[in-house]
Parts: C-alpha cells; structure tokens; sequence
C-alpha cells in the first residue's frame, strides 16, 4: 500500500470509528438519494451504501453526492463496476467477497475499498490486498461470538458486521470486536424507501443508532 492509499484508509477508518454504521440501501426505485441521505443523516447515519443491485445506482451515487452526501457503492464485483462507482461520486468501494480486480482500482484511483471475507483466510487475503476494512458477510450466520474469535489472530483488522444485523443485535456485534455495522433493511426497508417516506426513515435510524450507543 503506497502512502497516498495509506492516507485514505486512515481516513476511511477515522470516520467509520466517529460514525460506526453504514446504511446499505438495496431498492427497486430511489425517489430522491439525496433527501434519503438528509434523512438517514436527521437519524444519525452519516454513510450511505448504494448498491449495484438497485436500478440506475449511478444516478442514485451522482446526485447524492452532489449534494455533499458521503456515499459508497457496494455489491462491487469487477474493475469497471469499481471505476464507474468512483466515476459517479463513490468515496468507498464494497465487495461481498474478495475482488482483486476491485482492490486495484481503488488503490490506482486513491479510494478506500472494504472487502467481504468469511473465513480467517479470506480475512488475510483481503489484508494482503490492502483492505481498509473487512466485512464479515454474512454475520447473522455465526453471529457476534465470531467477531471476538477472528479478534484473536487479527487483532488489529477493522472487521464490519454486515448480514442480518439489526437495532436488537448491533451492539453486540461492536461490543464482540466490530469496528462498524451494516444497517440493512432494519433502517432502509425497499417499500419505505421506495415510498419516498423520509420521516419513517429518520426514525428507524434513529432508533438504530440509539441501540449503537446504549451498547458501549
């Protein structure tokens, strides 16, 4: 990792330990991105996640960004995904698995990728391909106890729970060794989000959050 990609991992993980949660909207349609970023953010998510599975989500990425939303797009899984992302506004890459390919072009193009891993030997080679964070994916499945496991022979890997977490489980997840969560449909439901309903959107965020920090 050359230093100017040092320099954005620092800073990629800088704000994931001030705002340790990532929405991750998944949606047929997005009505307006950057007013669901103003309400995740009245709720207390300052990171949005895009995703490739959503409909136009360059659209989605440009005009949040635009609008001074810090947004990432996820379900990365080739260069040019990775490089129309950025192209569009992306300050984060998300991979579900580990995507070479992926990790390259945000180290040539200075962004911070987080790649998905399972297994401790996913988790190496994620770090070897200079990860600025590792999501765990699918959490649910082995739940928070495995984040306090993996802490054993890395202990200073930034580790995101995504998968299955939820306001009654996050806490867990951080307290068990978890530098940040995956707010999922618990926060971002595709009808509510589809239904343009920002107000009920503010609330499950707030409500997420607030689970974040009774657990510490």
């Amino acid at each position: 990792m050359n230093a100017t990609n040092a320099v954005h991992s620092t800073n990629a993980l800088s704000e994931l330990r001030n705002d340790p949660v990532i929405a991750v909207v998944r949606a047929p349609r997005i009505p307006d991105a950057a007013a669901l970023c103003a309400a995740l953010a009245e709720g207390g998510i300052n990171l949005t996640e895009f995703t490739y599975t959503t409909p136009k989500v360059t659209d989605h990425l440009e005009r949040a960004s635009a609008a001074g939303w810090r947004v990432g797009v996820g379900t990365v899984l080739t260069a040019e995904q990775a490089g129309r992302g950025i192209d569009a506004g992306a300050s984060f890459l998300v991979t579900p698995g580990c995507r070479p390919e992926v990790a390259e072009v945000g180290r040539a193009r200075g962004v911070p990728v987080v790649l998905g891993a399972l297994t401790p030997t996913e988790v190496a080679r994620a770090v070897d391909l200079g990860a600025a964070a590792v999501k765990i994916f699918p959490a649910r499945s082995f739940g928070p106890g495995y984040f306090k496991d993996l802490r054993g022979p890395y202990p200073d890997v930034p580790l995101v729970a995504s998968g299955g977490v939820n306001a009654g489980n996050a806490a867990e997840f951080l307290a068990q060794g978890a530098l940040a969560v995956c707010a999922g449909t618990d926060v971002v439901p595709p009808a509510v989000v589809e239904a343009g309903d920002w107000a009920e959107i503010t609330r499950r965020a707030r409500a997420f959050t607030r689970a974040c920090a009774a657990g510490t």
